[in-house]
């Protein structure tokens, strides 16, 4: 099994467990200000850093049906004639506000585990392996990973928002690999999505992992399972 492909089950767990144990209290922000989470919600490394061109966009939602009245409407994203997506004063106010909650659950999980573990101890360095992997997987990655990557690091971000944030951009760089390999099948994305294990599935995984390999080549074999071994530590 390649490095990618063992890694990306490892990135998801950390990540989508310190999402999922913010989202209570990002509900409540949002609620508070008559919104509901969206796309700035999904994309805030990317879209705090700069505006998101219409096909990165349009990748990114390649799974759902693509509906982003509900954002025009509320007044958190603005189109320009270009399509290029644009963040207002309220959607960035609701997207900091969804980094900064991330990286606040990420460290409340982190500091609760076992003390044989590292835990926040281990989050700086693992940060800083992560920044080098996305810096690399400019030169690999698709639309919605350069449209999320650098991502926005306030000055005064903690170690777990660093982690947190260059982790949800990290995982789109496998995401466009994955898109480029179905495509290149002939699939759409309802045929990939009821497509079922067989050869056919195999072969696409195998080509998603050889398009995201190329940004963990700058890191030696120990750094990767430095990496690999120091995220798989992190409580969830």
């Amino acid at each position: 099994m390649s490095y990618a492909r063992q890694i990306r089950p490892v990135i998801d767990r950390v990540y989508v467990a310190a999402r999922w144990t913010a989202r209570a209290r990002m509900e409540a922000f949002y609620a508070e200000r008559g919104a509901e989470l969206g796309a700035e919600n999904s994309f805030y490394s990317g879209l705090l850093a700069r505006p998101m061109p219409a096909d990165a966009l349009a990748d990114g939602l390649a799974y759902t049906d693509g509906d982003m009245s509900p954002e025009l409407t509320r007044g958190v994203l603005k189109v320009d004639a270009e399509g290029t997506w644009h963040l207002t004063e309220l959607g960035r106010e609701l997207a900091r506000y969804a980094q900064r909650a991330t990286g606040e659950a990420a460290e409340e999980l982190w500091s609760a585990g076992p003390p044989m573990l590292p835990g926040l101890a281990s989050v700086p360095r693992l940060a800083e392996l992560v920044g080098r992997v996305l810096a690399h997987g400019l030169a690999t990655g698709g639309p919605a990973f350069r449209a999320m990557t650098p991502p926005y690091e306030p000055d005064d971000a903690s170690p777990a928002v660093l982690l947190t944030t260059r982790l949800g951009s990290l995982r789109h760089h496998r995401a466009d690999a994955h898109r480029a390999a179905w495509r290149a099948a002939g699939l759409t994305a309802e045929q990939i999505k009821a497509l079922p294990d067989g050869p056919e599935r195999a072969a696409i995984e195998a080509e998603t992992d050889r398009r995201d390999a190329p940004a963990y080549a700058v890191l030696s074999a120990d750094e990767r399972w430095e990496l690999l071994a120091g995220l798989g530590a992190l409580p969830s």
